[in-house]
């Protein structure tokens, strides 16, 4: 039987510290049977990974999926360009979009959906130093103001 519901693999924080994410797609991605037990042992990072559409179709560039333990000869290179699966008309969509705005698409995180492996992609628009240090100062004085009402209600 299998599992159904979701399960978060990897999360790519480093995007949500460097980019502002206007919006997030849901899109499969094209696997083989190694890579798949690899993840499933959590052996993914998203880190510096990014997506690119080439004549017409979804890759995404940069994901690192570590080699399967017991996969001797049918382990595939970790870095390797993977294809992302969308509706043709969403790729299209979001190809118009990065052209005329500027923006960029990254992974957002890697997840398990009804045992299928599935990319949240987010259309990302870059943040400036100035923006990251706001971002850093809101989440001071929010821990302070946490830290301050635990200490009140005790």
């Amino acid at each position: 039987m299998r599992s159904k519901g979701t399960k978060t693999i990897a999360e790519n924080r480093k995007a949500r510290h460097d980019y502002f994410v206007l919006e997030s797609y849901e899109a499969g991605i094209e696997l083989v049977g190694t890579e798949v037990k690899s993840i499933r042992q959590g052996g993914v990072n998203l880190k510096d990974s990014w997506c690119s559409i080439d004549k017409g179709e979804l890759y995404v560039r940069g994901m690192h999926i570590s080699p399967y333990e017991k996969g001797n000869i049918f382990n595939r290179d970790p870095m390797r360009v993977r294809k992302l699966l969308m509706h043709k008309k969403e790729i299209n969509k979001l190809y118009g979009t990065l052209k005329q705005e500027g923006l960029s698409l990254i992974p957002l995180s890697l997840y398990f959906k009804d045992s299928k492996v599935k990319v949240q992609l987010g259309l990302c628009k870059g943040k400036k130093l100035y923006d990251k240090r706001e971002d850093a100062a809101k989440r001071d004085a929010k821990r302070e103001i946490d830290r301050n009402m635990k200490i009140r209600n005790q």
